[in-house]
Formats: structure tokens, sequence, C-alpha cells
């Protein structure tokens, strides 16, 4: 009888010191859960990849230092059943969170992003470089999307490039996007600017939107004064009615990566399929990405008869109907440019 009960002591005393060690467990995962990793408040940049496991997550972040005691962060992330719901990117975390807070971002999702402005009338060449600059997308896999045939299709662009539908804007992107992902937002905001209107007048027209497309992009890279803009429309489209070659300065470099000199006699002679000096008609595709001005420039030219312009040397242009009177405004030009 004595013995039974120094077992039953023995039992209860075992079974009060299991439930210390639980709740003494309990407390510590709690105090860790919620307390910081440390004082220092150091912002932290993490990037966790598409495709990494639970596992190489928790790791990532060991080795930066933002986990302390990783068999508890485990246990964390269990419990909350986190472990196959941590999002791809790049996280900005300090070391003044807990690890709750910790588990928390990286379930929401709650990724960096970054706001790049899309300037107009600049190329897909230079957009890719401007996001390549963010490290938002490899230079050469996004110009190798911007031709991907079956993706443009999906996108409803017709031709061979992204050329021209990749709109300039402001946008928040991040670096769990792609390639694609980035592509398509840009286009969709494209066809969100290219209203239903303006595709009924380039039917009024007689155009395709890749030709309003190329004929806006070209009068984007003449100028960037809004007003002037309708007047560059009416020139080219004069000097399509009457069959006379566009020429036009920016198609006979488009060709060129990183131009960023003065165009000279010897480029506007080359032999190149966007050079409007030596081709008929429009080129090929867009040469650059337009925004909403140059576009209903190009839906909207002006009532003039004007045949050619030539720059005032101040962001304006002079624009006549005749070759003598063009010939005048160059050689004012010309003068102009001596006496600076």
């Amino acid at each position: 009888m004595k013995k039974i009960k120094i077992i039953h002591k023995y039992r209860r005393g075992l079974a009060i010191f299991t439930v210390a060690l639980l709740l003494s467990f309990f407390l510590a995962t709690l105090y860790y859960a919620i307390s910081p990793v440390d004082n220092r408040n150091e912002i932290i940049t993490v990037d966790i990849p598409k495709g990494t496991s639970f596992l190489q997550s928790v790791d990532n972040l060991e080795r930066v230092g933002l986990i302390k005691y990783k068999y508890l962060f485990y246990l964390l992330v269990i419990s909350r059943n986190a472990q196959g719901h941590i999002r791809a990117g790049e996280y900005e975390l300090t070391t003044s969170m807990s690890p709750m807070e910790i588990i928390s971002k990286l379930v929401k999702g709650d990724i960096k992003s970054y706001l790049v402005t899309i300037p107009e009338d600049i190329t897909a060449r230079e957009i890719a470089s401007r996001l390549a600059a963010f490290k938002l997308v490899d230079e050469k896999a996004f110009l190798s999307t911007c031709s991907d045939a079956k993706f443009l299709a999906s996108l409803d662009i017709e031709g061979a490039s992204a050329e021209g539908y990749l709109y300039p804007d402001t946008y928040r992107l991040d670096r769990s996007m792609s390639a694609k992902d980035i592509m398509k937002i840009m286009v969709n905001q494209f066809w969100k600017m290219f209203t239903p209107e303006m595709q009924k007048r380039a039917e009024e027209l007689r155009m395709t939107i890749p030709q309003v497309i190329t004929l806006a992009s070209i009068i984007g890279k003449e100028s960037g004064n809004k007003d002037e803009k309708p007047l560059i429309s009416a020139v080219f489209r004069n000097r399509l009615k009457k069959g006379m070659k566009l020429q036009s300065d920016p198609t006979a470099v488009y060709d060129l990566n990183n131009f960023g000199g003065n165009i000279t006699r010897k480029h506007l002679m080359r032999d190149v399929p966007y050079n409007t000096y030596r081709i008929n008609g429009l080129p090929p595709g867009p040469i650059a990405n337009p925004a909403v001005d140059s576009l209903n420039a190009a839906l909207y030219p002006a009532s003039v008869n004007y045949l050619y312009f030539v720059s005032n040397n101040d962001g304006s242009h002079q624009f006549s109907s005749s070759l003598s009177a063009h010939n005048r405004a160059v050689l004012n030009y010309q003068i102009k440019r001596k006496k600076e």
C-alpha cells in the first residue's frame, strides 16, 4: 500500500513537472514570438526567389540575421500553417520586428515595390534598360519577350513587336514580377488609353491600329510640344497623300543601339527598313512608345497644307507649305546655330 502511494506521488510529481515544463516552453515560445530580433532596428533587404522552398527561405532569413533559434521559428510557422504560403519576392524587414511580424509580412506578400516612370517616346530597348537598372528584369529576356509572337497575340498586339504598346506612365513594380507580368501591365494601360472612340476614328481614316501607333511614335519623336503635334501629324499625312517620303530623322537611327548623338547626313542615307528617307510610306512598325497626345495627333491632324518643318532650336518648329519657304527656314535655323 505504501509502495502504491509512492508511485502515485511520483506520477503526480511527474505530471506537475511535465505541465510546468510545457508551460515554461509555451511562455518561452510566446516571448520569442513577440520579441524583436534585436534592438538595433537595422533595415535588411532579403530576396526570396520564385521556387524557393520553405526551409530555404528560413535559411535565407537566418543568414542575414533576421532569425534566431531557427527551430522555434519553424514551430511558429507550422503553428500558423504558413509554410506553404510564403510569397516569393523582395522584402524590406527590420531587426526590430518580432518573428510573428516577419511571418505575417511573408504570408501577406508585403514585398518591396519600386515606382518606375517610363517617359513618353522612348524605345523598348530604353525601357528594358530602365527596368534592368532597378533589377526588375533581365534586358535580353525582356526584349525577347517583346518579340514573342504567341505572347503578343494574347495581348491583342498585331505585329512582330510590343514596341509602341508599352504605354509611358509611372508604374509600381516589384521583383517577383516576370518580364511578361510587367509587359502585360504596360500593354493593358495602353488599351485603357486607346479608347473605342479612337479605334473608331482609326477606321474612319482607313488606318489600322498599328499604323496609327507607328505614325504617333514618329510624331512623338519629332516633338514633345503638345500644341505642335497635330501640325506635325498634318505634315506627314499630307506627304503620304502626295506620295512623298516622310523623311523623318528619328526613323533613320531607330535600329542603332544606344544612339545619343546628332543625326548626320550619313545616317539619313542608311539603307535600313525603318529609314523614311529611303522607304515609301510608314516604316514597318513603331519607333517608340507614344502617349495619348501623340496618338490623338495621329488621329486628328490639323487642317493645314504644310509639307515641311524645321526646328527653331527652342523646342518649337517652323512649318512651310513649299520647298522654297522650307529652304529659307532651314537657312535661318543654320544661321541661329552658328550664332550660338
